[in-house]
């Protein structure tokens, strides 16, 4: 099977260090330590109430990691025109609501306006690779394909954080859209709420070529360690990947 790449998301390093103001702990920092332990690439979603991470954050892991950098952003036009100036690597568009604690849920490209599709257009232009995070639903996956994205992220949190007895209906829920993902031409990627206890099904499933966790491993991280936790998701995804 192939590799599957593993990306840190450090944007709660930064809800950490912004808790208090001043500069630590640093996301720039994190994400050299996550690398240095095993990740592949570094995850940043650069929100419009600016509630983690920072513009010069971006700028700094951009500049500063070898890494390749998953820029997550809503699709509007201070958000396209910031990554058309970074160019990251990566880039994946996710649905914002200022209100909310966290994403909620897959973008709805369905229901998008024209901005989406230019959005997609303008940052393929700039040589960056896109990205939607979705639900796994093969209407919205083929919507995401027709407007010319390049991935999807499927949204794992509903399987990750609701019930157990939920999660062979949610695992066969993914797997759907991972296969639909495929079907469409598109790569697949997987995304939100995972945990040690969570991660290795969406490992396994051989569509899936990118996993990108941030919560739970910067949590863990405060009793564990950065370079433990990152050691210990990186070999249960080698494990399950085996399989």
């Amino acid at each position: 099977m192939t590799h599957l790449d593993f990306s840190v998301n450090v944007d709660h390093v930064a809800t950490l260090r912004n808790a208090r103001g001043g500069t630590f702990p640093c996301p720039v920092e994190a994400a050299r330590i996550a690398v240095a332990a095993g990740a592949d690439g570094v995850t940043m979603h650069l929100r419009e109430d600016r509630r983690h991470i920072r513009d010069r954050d971006v700028e700094r892991v951009r500049a500063e990691i070898a890494a390749p950098l998953n820029f997550e952003m809503a699709a509007t036009e201070e958000m396209v025109a910031f990554a058309e100036r970074i160019r990251p690597p990566y880039c994946c568009l996710v649905p914002e609501k200022r209100q909310e604690l966290t994403t909620e849920g897959g973008l709805d490209v369905l229901r998008a306006g024209p901005f989406l599709k230019e959005a997609v257009d303008r940052l393929r232009s700039a040589g960056v690779r896109v990205s939607i995070f979705i639900e796994a639903d093969a209407a919205q996956i083929e919507a995401a394909a027709r407007i010319g994205a390049q991935a999807i992220e499927l949204h794992t949190g509903t399987y990750a954080e609701g019930p157990v007895a939920d999660r062979p209906a949610q695992l066969a829920r993914l797997r759907r859209g991972a296969e639909a993902a495929r079907a469409a031409g598109l790569l697949c990627h997987a995304g939100h709420g995972l945990s040690f206890d969570t991660v290795g099904p969406i490992a396994a499933m051989p569509e899936v070529s990118e996993v990108s966790i941030g919560h739970f491993l910067i949590s863990q991280s405060i009793f564990e360690g950065l370079p433990a936790v990152v050691r210990r998701f990186r070999a249960i995804m080698d494990e399950a990947r085996k399989g």
